[in-house]
């Protein structure tokens, strides 16, 4: 389970091999309007990803976005700890 940083937690590479755990807690103004599935997924930082491209604080891969939401979502709201 992998994921890439924003800018916001990215730290000049701090972020790097840091592992967080993702829940979350609700649907965009776009997409599927209850995307949750309940839980979380921790995930490892593994790359970067670098304003203004990247549209949130953690881009998570596909494996890990559909343990926590329904995939067809594509953005969802979470909160997130180290």
């Amino acid at each position: 389970m992998i994921a890439a940083a924003g800018d916001t937690i990215w730290n000049n590479g701090g972020a790097c091999g840091q592992m967080y755990t993702i829940t979350c807690t609700g649907a965009t103004n776009q997409g599927v309007p209850e995307p949750c599935k309940g839980g979380s997924v921790t995930v490892k930082i593994v790359d970067r990803c670098p304003s203004p491209g990247c549209q949130g604080t953690i881009d998570l891969s596909q494996e890990a976005f559909s343990t926590i939401a329904d995939i067809n979502a594509g953005k969802i709201q979470i909160d997130y700890t180290q």
